[in-house]
């Protein structure tokens, strides 16, 4: 009885071990977020005014606003979170937390008003 448990345990070391992610996985999650968000934005562009009258009408432009809005807040998320990976490791040592906080606050700004001005 006392034999299985050290196996179990290497075992349960082995399962449990932490597994990295592809390298490419953010560039591909970046890129599939980036084009939800240029669907969503031309599906809301195409939409004519007139057509909204008819409550029948609403289901393609809600879920256009819905997915695009989920999907451009994930990619500003996103790129804030890279830029401060990128702080952190050119740093060595993290600046604090609220010098860290403010820093993903910025950023978070800076990104969003790029994504709602189109890049102005």
């Amino acid at each position: 009885m006392t034999e299985a448990a050290p196996n179990f345990e290497s075992l349960l070391r082995e399962a449990l071990s932490p597994v990295e992610p592809p390298e490419d996985l953010t560039l591909r999650l970046e890129s599939t977020l980036q084009s939800i968000t240029e669907l969503a934005a031309d599906e809301l562009e195409a939409w004519e005014l007139s057509a909204m009258r008819d409550p029948r009408n609403w289901a393609r432009p809600a879920a256009a606003v819905v997915a695009g809005g989920a999907a451009g807040t994930a990619l500003v998320l996103l790129r804030a979170r890279r830029r401060a990976h990128v702080d952190v490791s050119r740093r060595g040592v993290l600046g604090g937390t609220l010098e860290t906080a403010e820093r993903a606050l910025r950023d978070i700004r800076r990104e969003t008003r790029s994504r709602l001005l189109g890049g102005r």
